[in-house]
């Protein structure tokens, strides 16, 4: 067993994680490295309580993945349909969340679970139209007319010939 890290969200939750699970994150990881390691619990005013213990339920599940190799990682073909049962439950959570999820991991440089938001997210819009994912989203069309035809005209190149 790993020595204990001790983390507090944004809204004073404290947790204590073993460093193997914490040192998923990319900014804890650094933080240690850079600051060395003590009773202080490590803040992270990006996060809630709630979402910090998503990220530590993922971080402990996949503690023992072997990591990602940046210079393979970048060159391999993006996909989202690969997506392993266990995280699939796991980030099958409501929207809000979803996107909570998605900042914390980007905040806290956690790849892998970026990734699987990100994956996530591509499926729920994937065939979809703009309107359908403006309603999914809760996005207000706010274009005028004028600056729709702007639009239509800078992007001829991408529409269906």
């Amino acid at each position: 067993m790993s020595a204990l890290i001790k983390i507090q969200s944004s809204d004073g939750k404290e947790v204590q994680v073993e460093k193997a699970v914490a040192i998923q994150s990319i900014l804890i990881k650094n933080l240690l490295e850079d600051l060395g390691e003590n009773d202080a619990p490590i803040p992270l005013p990006n996060v809630t309580g709630k979402v910090l213990d998503k990220v530590i339920e993922y971080c402990t599940h996949h503690v023992d993945d072997p990591p990602a190799l940046n210079d393979d990682y970048e060159d391999a073909p993006k996909r989202s349909d690969d997506i392993a049962p266990w995280d699939e439950k796991f980030i099958a959570v409501d929207q809000e969340l979803l996107f909570e999820i998605l900042l914390a991991s980007n905040y806290m440089d956690i790849k892998p679970l970026l990734d699987l938001g990100c994956k996530t997210v591509a499926n729920m819009i994937r065939n979809k139209s703009a309107v359908d994912i403006r309603k999914m989203f809760n996005i207000v069309e706010d274009f005028t007319e004028e600056e729709k035809e702007q639009i239509r005209k800078e992007n001829e190149w991408a529409q269906d010939q």
